[in-house]
């Protein structure tokens, strides 16, 4: 509504950027009515400017001040509140194999150990097994050793120390660290232009000193960035540790090094790329932008604590974080499928409301496994360039892609190629009076129906062909030829079947019900396959909203700052360390909303969860659990072999059989071996807390009704 009055923030511009892999996504409050600004550009034109989201948001700041912004001067952003990004930096960087050079450092005798892996095969029967390449190029074995000792054993040797590590657990240092030796390897390996070290010990977890030692001892020895396994995953398990590590230490610098570009867009004092502050160092006292990063678990974080290895769904998870809370807004806060189709792939996720995201804590991107938490997204090969064919008498969509050059056939490039685009052109469900007219030598014509009519009715040709052929072999009459928009419906119908495949596994094969969902379309292509995938899955209601072709742009200004904190418990029983799980939650906590304060997030804005990672004695997968309410009732309790138990136990228990029963199918918790009957014990690997700190979100502008006419 024009004549609306734009959000009150004393003249200030919000801006919310997601910079994809082919476009950057700009959607902007800004103080002038009628509120807001959405600007799309390309994410890489070196002809024409250095810096995507720099370039947006000088734009932005041009087009509503009407003041020149000349390009390529440093931007004034003190009439900025704050910049709000998503990015690919990280992702295409793992993708591509283009981060920085890493040296490893590990126990002596384990240099092979990340290479070798967990020699899972993705395709059993596979002959030919390609494996990733390695991020780190050079390793440096350090002459350390400790054990983890059992209950009541003593150490090998009268001559070790024993030491009680963080876990509890008793360790025995059986070598320790030389440092005058290690010193001397981790020169040798800097003078050959090493700056980035990723550090994997055995057992670090239980008994971090080491690697600890050997930061202060690789930055005495020039290296400029160090990830220790132990504090960028503090998970048991040392090849998921130790390959999270190489991630962080092959991604952080290159991340780095953009945002050192991007502050260097702007006028010294009036953008804040670390904390949070004001001043432009010449005693002049000004405003900065604050500026944040959207993680891959879903949650903003301050650049200094925007790290590699949660940087890789940087991008999606702003879509995610939109469509949650729209939906919300819009249809009630319940569950919620995520359905983002874009061009090449699409992205799909689920929400479970109450403001908890599905969350997974171990993933294989890119050849590599990540330990850190990220959102849940599923990608499948299949979007609006999907190529189509006829292959073996089979209607196929993709997975190659018709991509931005040539394109589907009615973008008028040359060598264009069939795509769902074009499907979609030819049933009439994009209309391109309605498309932006950006085709042709010029760049100033609609979409080409009539191109797309014609490649389809070839298509229909042969499908039509194919059938006759096949009638006549098997002696039946010739079936009526199919029309070219017949053959147009059976591909977009194989293409919602692609997609709805990811939806089903995110859902059904989780235990989980349709129906009780709503799905949420977003994404350039999506809305036009929404009906159809929402009756193909039983689901009664599609969502889509106003700013769904940039809502992953949009979801930024809807996020909360987010800091997560865990430590290990060593696979102590959860009756063993039930006293000791409140103590060790209230320091997290304690941690985790000191860190949010440091972010200019207020105390009262913070709430938490509390998470334990639990498995039954005798399996090796654990799952994070989410504090039940009635862990906190004093009133329930129970006995358990003849022992009452407190709530928090038997809470959790009940929590970890119901998560179980639904992800595997059945019920774990009773013990077949154990006399009576009993309960098979559960198992503590980490404690885990969740701070969320609600932070200033965009106010919106409300849209007036259109009239009749419109």
């Amino acid at each position: 509504d024009p004549t609306s009055e734009p959000p009150g923030r004393a003249g200030l511009f919000r801006f919310c950027i997601d910079r994809g892999g082919t476009f950057t996504d700009v959607y902007a409050e800004v103080p002038v009515p009628p509120g807001h600004v959405v600007l799309k550009l390309l994410s890489e034109d070196p002809g024409s400017y250095a810096d995507a989201p720099t370039e947006g948001i000088r734009r932005v700041l041009e087009r509503v001040t009407g003041v020149p912004h000349p390009r390529g001067q440093p931007i004034d952003a003190s009439r900025i509140e704050w910049i709000r990004m998503g990015t690919t930096v990280a992702t295409n960087a793992l993708l591509e194999r283009e981060g920085e050079r890493v040296a490893l450092a590990t126990t002596a005798g384990f240099a092979d150990l990340l290479e070798i892996g967990t020699q899972a095969r993705p395709a059993i029967f596979d002959l030919r097994v390609s494996t990733p390449s390695n991020l780190y190029e050079t390793v440096i074995e350090i002459d350390e050793r400790v054990r983890v000792l059992r209950k009541g054993e003593a150490p090998a040797s009268a001559a070790s120390t024993v030491v009680v590590g963080p876990t509890g657990e008793r360790v025995e240092v059986r070598r320790a660290l030389d440092r005058e030796r290690v010193l001397k390897q981790m020169r040798a390996v800097a003078a050959e232009g090493y700056s980035s070290l990723a550090v994997i010990l055995l057992h670090a977890t239980t008994f971090p000193a080491h690697e600890v030692a050997l930061e202060e001892l690789a930055r005495e020895a020039g290296f400029t960035h160090v990830s220790l396994s132990h504090a960028v995953s503090p998970f048991i398990k040392a090849v998921p540790r130790g390959q999270t590590a190489c991630v962080d230490a092959y991604l952080t610098p290159v991340l780095r090094r953009y945002l050192d570009g991007f502050a260097q867009g702007f006028q010294p004092g009036t953008i804040d790329i670390a904390s949070g502050g004001d001043g432009d160092g010449a005693g002049v006292r000004r405003r900065a932008a604050v500026v944040q990063f959207m993680q891959s678990d879903g949650g903003l974080a301050s650049t200094s604590k925007f790290l590699g290895c949660r940087a890789i769904l940087s991008g999606p998870a702003g879509g995610v974080v939109g469509y949650a809370a729209t939906t919300a807004r819009a249809c009630g806060d319940g569950p919620v499928l995520g359905f983002d189709m874009g061009g090449t792939s699409t992205d799909v996720s689920r929400y479970a409301g109450g403001g908890r995201y599905e969350l997974v804590f171990e993933t294989l991107t890119a050849g590599v496994r990540v330990a850190a938490a990220q959102l849940d997204i599923s990608t499948v090969a299949a979007g609006g360039g999907s190529r189509l064919f006829f292959r073996d008498g089979a209607l196929i969509v993709g997975p190659e892609s018709a991509k931005a050059v040539p394109g589907p056939v009615c973008y008028r490039r040359q060598g264009g190629v069939l795509a769902v685009t074009d499907a979609n052109v030819v049933l009439g469900r994009l209309l391109p009076a309605h498309f932006p007219s950006v085709f042709g030598p010029r760049e100033d014509e609609p979409l080409d129906a009539d191109a797309a009519r014609k490649a389809m009715a070839v298509m229909a040709d042969r499908v039509n062909t194919h059938r006759t052929a096949a009638a006549a072999a098997g002696g039946e009459s010739e079936s009526t030829p199919l029309s070219a928009e017949e053959v147009a419906a059976g591909f977009v119908r194989v293409a919602n079947e692609t997609m709805c495949r990811p939806v089903r596994e995110l859902s059904e094969a989780r235990g989980y019900e349709l129906r009780a969902h709503t799905l949420a379309c977003f994404g350039g292509a999506a809305p036009q396959h929404a009906c159809a995938l929402a009756r193909a899955l039983g689901i009664r209601k599609a969502f889509v909203h106003r700013y769904c072709g940039v809502l992953s742009a949009f979801g930024l200004g809807l996020a909360d700052a987010i800091v997560e904190q865990s430590e290990p418990v060593g696979g102590m029983s959860l009756h063993e360390a039930e006293a000791s799980l409140r103590e060790r939650h209230a320091r997290l906590e304690a941690a985790a909303r000191a860190d949010l304060e440091a972010q200019v997030v207020s105390a009262s804005c913070v709430r938490v969860e509390r998470y334990l990672n639990l498995r039954y004695a005798g399996t090796d997968n654990a799952i994070m659990v989410l504090e039940p309410a009635n862990a906190l009732d004093g009133k329930r309790k129970r006995k358990r072999e003849g022992k009452e138990m407190g709530t928090l136990v038997s809470a959790y228990e009940g929590a970890l059989r119901e998560a179980f029963s639904r992800e595997f199918g059945f019920d774990m918790s009773a013990d077949a071996d154990a006399p009576g009957g009993a309960s098979r014990p559960v198992l503590v690997d980490n404690v885990r807390v969740r701070a969320v700190g609600s932070s200033s979100a965009l106010e919106g502008v409300t849209v007036g009704k259109a009239s009749a006419a419109e």
